[in-house]
C-alpha cells in the first residue's frame, strides 16, 4: 500500500551471529577430492550482518561487521537513510495532505494528529523488531524530524520482516558448506555476495508456498459462522421437505 502511494517502504534487521566454523550445506570441490572438515571444534569468532532492504525493488543495503550494538547501528543507518532520502523528492515537494502522508494515517494514538502539525510529511516507511535499541529517544526522534516512519513488528512476529528472508539467502550463498577461518573472511564473502545481489535484484511480494498450502487447507475445509469450527463438506443450507409433511402443516 505504502510503495503504490509512492512512499518507498524498507526493512531493517541485523543477521547472525555467522560463526566462523565449518558450515552446513553443500560444498564445491574437485572431482576425487573429498570435502575435508578439522576434527577439533575451534571457535573462529563470529559476524553479523547490518541489512536494510526494499521489498518492491529488490535493492540490498548490507554492511558485514563484528558487532550490532546501538553504537554501530545507528550511525550506519543514518547514513544510509540519508542516502535513500537523497533519492525522493524534497520535503517542499511533497503533499502534506496525499493519503499516507500524515501521520495519523499510520498511527492510532490519540496524539498522532499533533505529529502532523510539528512534523513533516511521511517520506520513507522503516519495519524493523520490536527491540528496545530501536525506541532509543534520539534516534527516533532522528528518523521523525527527517519524514520517517518507523514501523515495529509485533511480538512474535518478525516473521512480518522480510529483511529476515534475504538475510537467510544471503548467508545460505555465502557460507553453505564452506569453513571460515575468521570473522574477516565471514564479512569478505558476506560483502561480495551482497554486491552480486545488487548486481541482479529480485523484488519480494507477498504470497509463497506457505500462503498457497494455506489456500489449499481452507478450499478443503468450509468454516461455520460464529467459532473456529470447520467441516470437510458443505452443510445443506436447509433440510428439504416432503410433500406430505407440507400437507400435514397446511
Amino acid at each position: 500500500m505504502a510503495e503504490a502511494r509512492g512512499i518507498p517502504l524498507w526493512t531493517q534487521d541485523e543477521g547472525g551471529p555467522y560463526q566462523a566454523i565449518p558450515q552446513p550445506g553443500p560444498s564445491w570441490q574437485p572431482e576425487g577430492q573429498p570435502t575435508r572438515q578439522p576434527h577439533e571444534y575451534v571457535r573462529g569468532g563470529t559476524a553479523k550482518l547490518l541489512t536494510l532492504f526494499r521489498p518492491a525493488t529488490g535493492e540490498l543495503r548490507a554492511q558485514p561487521v563484528t558487532s550490532a550494538t546501538n553504537a554501530v547501528l545507528h550511525p550506519w543507518l543514518q547514513d544510509e537513510l540519508t542516502a535513500v532520502l537523497a533519492t525522493r523528492p524534497p520535503v517542499a515537494a511533497v503533499d502534506p495532505l496525499a493519503p499516507g502522508r500524515r501521520w495519523s494515517d499510520w498511527d492510532w494514538h490519540d496524539g498522532a494528529v499533533l505529529l502532523d502539525a510539528t512534523l513533516p510529511p511521511v517520506r520513507l516507511i522503516l519495519i524493523w523488531d520490536n527491540l528496545v535499541g530501536h525506541k532509543t529517544p534520539a534516534f527516533v526522534r532522528w528518523c521523525w524530524e527527517r519524514g520517517i516512519l518507523l514501523l515495529y513488528t509485533p511480538l512474535g512476529g518478525s516473521w512480518l520482516n522480510m529483511a529476515e528472508s534475504i538475510q537467510r539467502i544471503i548467508g545460505r550463498r555465502a557460507l553453505d558448506g564452506q569453513h571460515p577461518q575468521t570473522p574477516l573472511e565471514i564479512m569478505t564473502w558476506l560483502a561480495a555476495t551482497v554486491r552480486g545481489w545488487n548486481a541482479q535484484p529480485t523484488p519480494f511480494v507477498w504470497g509463497g508456498k506457505r500462503q498457497q498450502r494455506r489456500w489449499r487447507a481452507r478450499q478443503r475445509r468450509h468454516t461455520q459462522g460464529g467459532s473456529g469450527a470447520v467441516t470437510h463438506r458443505p452443510l445443506p443450507r436447509r433440510l428439504r421437505r416432503s410433500s406430505a409433511y407440507e400437507r400435514l402443516c397446511a
